[in-house]
């Protein structure tokens, strides 16, 4: 499989560094983004013929360690990462690049996502978000237990958030549920599952991918996808079994495999559909010798068409 099949931006690949964990109960997801760089994202991404353009890193606010006003924590630093990362990222695919957001806490998806949402209405294109997530992220002020913002970026792109965050990408919603499948969640607060139900997103939790398996999950969730459909991935580093992937602030046991986790970016690759991705809550300081950095890169590489497949095609 030729990886410059998978890419619809012909002028290659962007990597966007957001090193922060303004967003985030536990600090360290902000060393994320140097963690990938030093497992070797870009040169990876390379052998498969694109040019890539690290822009660095975005510099914002410092996590001030405050506790919740009203329901959210550290608000204004968290609109003002989004909002860098939302003119970034929007200015990438502008250029007819594949953005890449080397995360930093989930918070950070507000600002990518509501980006790629702007683009696709701007060029009339249907878009499709991959949520891959141990957590829906659908809490709100309201259902939250802890104010931390990074368990909220879907409610918010959905429009149910505070305006500062739900109106960055200058419409409310910038999403909407059918646009959205969620694969991997095994954690959800209960008030948020009730939320998840009502707005009715699609999920496929561990239970359905323990019945179903992954393939039969990932055919489910890629239906429908037309020739033109920007394909944007957000993938939580948690959304992998701790066992494989540890450096991450709140793991949850009984996520994907390896190998289940590589068929779900083989397959994904296989749409060639791919036009955007996140890769989130990377915590090098709870990490072993990177090796959690190191899953990431070779997941990024199955993603961008790297594949076991022997069989004939």
């Amino acid at each position: 499989m030729s990886g410059n099949a998978q890419v619809q931006g012909p002028q290659g690949v962007s990597l966007i560094g957001a090193p922060t964990d303004v967003g985030a109960s536990c600090i360290g997801a902000r060393m994320g983004p140097s963690a990938l760089r030093v497992a070797g994202l870009a040169q990876a991404i390379a052998r498969f013929g694109l040019p890539v353009h690290d822009l660095g890193d975005l510099h914002g606010p410092d996590n001030p360690a405050q506790p919740a006003i009203d329901g959210h924590r550290h608000l204004a630093e968290v609109a003002r990462w989004n909002a860098m990362l939302h003119e970034a990222t929007l200015g990438e695919l502008r250029r007819g690049r594949l953005p890449i957001v080397l995360g930093g806490d989930h918070c950070l998806a507000m600002g990518s996502v509501s980006a790629v949402a702007r683009h696709c209405r701007e060029q009339g294109k249907p878009l499709r978000v991959l949520w891959l997530d141990a957590h829906a992220d659908f809490n709100t002020a309201a259902l939250t237990p802890s104010g931390n913002l990074h368990g909220m970026p879907m409610a918010c792109l959905c429009g149910h958030g505070p305006e500062v965050l739900t109106q960055l990408g200058g419409q409310v919603p910038a999403l909407h549920p059918g646009q959205i499948r969620q694969i991997g969640i095994r954690s959800v607060d209960e008030g948020e599952k009730r939320f998840v139900h009502t707005l009715g997103i699609e999920v496929y939790d561990m239970r359905f991918i323990d019945e179903m398996g992954m393939r039969h999950t990932m055919q489910q969730a890629l239906e429908g996808l037309g020739a033109d459909t920007h394909l944007h991935v957000s993938l939580d580093v948690d959304f992998l079994d701790p066992d494989i992937a540890p450096g991450v602030g709140t793991t949850v046991r009984g996520g994907p495999n390896y190998r289940e986790a590589q068929l779900c970016m083989e397959m994904i690759a296989d749409t060639g559909r791919l036009g955007s991705l996140d890769v989130v809550e990377l915590n090098p300081a709870l990490d072993v010798r990177n090796q959690t950095a190191e899953l990431a890169v070779d997941l990024i590489e199955s993603l961008f068409g790297k594949s076991t497949l022997m069989r004939r095609g």
